[in-house]
């Protein structure tokens, strides 16, 4: 953690709407008149798409599982020393995972594969992390403790798995059975290394859809905000406290069926988001303030 150089960290699989929140912050940064640095969970990823194609064959072959979950996967000590130098002294080092053909065909590159390795933008007031990894703790690596706050995004899994395949089908040109063997073979490490950390996070969204999804691997259509409930749930260790009542009389139809937890109807999420984040951030720019001019 920072004091100086403040970073949030948002944290969720694959396909659970990480990207969303994301969009959500960097309005609010805008708000205030912050300028903040993105790293994408995905720059640190060890292999490219040809890559890990070839890995995945040899660990198919040998019986092996293994995911992009995996923190053997990753250059987690990579991130983490990112995060030790942003936090130190407000700069460090990242690249871009490109997923598709179109922004691969602006860098002159292939799709699956990586940028060059460069140094964030200058003079940022925060860093804003989003990714698989978020809250990772590990025996020689810990993401977490770098993090000002932490934000977990988990859809219920038949949620994250039709936003999976919608994207993943839609976006990048994948074959709807091969996402669905995607999931199947990355189950172990989602077990082991994604879900702990949402009992590491301050706050988690979770989606909850109000509509059918008993049978998330026959393509269909993700269900509109309308269709879907937000749960938001502050854990016991959270550095935000939950002003329930301001948030449930600025926030059309939310409610609080626990004393740590809000529901806020689907299209009213990013009004939820700003009134519980703004504070926050406008608080840890203040702390970083104070400290500049002490």
């Amino acid at each position: 953690m920072s004091i100086l150089h403040p970073i949030i960290g948002i944290t969720g699989s694959s396909g659970a709407g990480t990207s969303t929140a994301v969009l959500a912050f960097m309005r609010m940064f805008a708000a205030l008149g912050l300028k903040g640095a993105l790293v994408e969970g995905d720059a640190f990823h060890a292999y490219d798409r040809e890559q890990l194609r070839r890995t995945l064959e040899r660990a198919r072959i040998r019986g092996e599982n293994f995911s992009l979950f995996s923190p053997a996967a990753n250059l987690l000590e990579r991130l983490e020393g990112l995060l030790r130098d942003y936090g130190a002294r407000g700069h460090g080092i990242s690249r871009h995972y490109l997923h598709r053909e179109d922004e691969a065909e602006a860098h002159g590159q292939s799709a699956g594969t990586f940028t060059a390795w460069e140094r964030l933008p200058p003079d940022t007031d925060l860093l804003l992390y989003e990714g698989l990894h978020g809250g990772y703790v590990g025996d020689e690596v810990n993401i977490a403790a770098h993090m000002d706050l932490l934000i977990g995004v988990t859809p219920v899994i038949n949620l994250e798995w039709i936003q999976k395949i919608r994207r993943d089908a839609g976006e990048r040109g994948y074959d709807p059975q091969d996402v669905t063997r995607t999931i199947l073979r990355r189950m172990p490490d989602y077990v082991n290394y994604i879900v702990p950390q949402f009992s590491r996070t301050d706050i988690n969204f979770q989606r909850v859809p109000l509509v059918d999804t008993s049978n998330p691997f026959a393509l269909r259509e993700i269900p509109r905000s309308e269709e879907i409930l937000v749960v938001i749930h502050f854990n016991e260790h959270s550095r935000v406290a939950p002003d329930f009542e301001l948030l449930q009389r600025e926030v059309p139809g939310a409610y609080s069926p626990h004393h740590r937890t809000l529901v806020v109807p689907g299209p009213q999420q990013e009004r939820a988001l700003e009134l519980i984040f703004k504070p926050v951030i406008e608080r840890l720019i203040a702390r970083r303030n104070a400290a500049r001019s002490a």
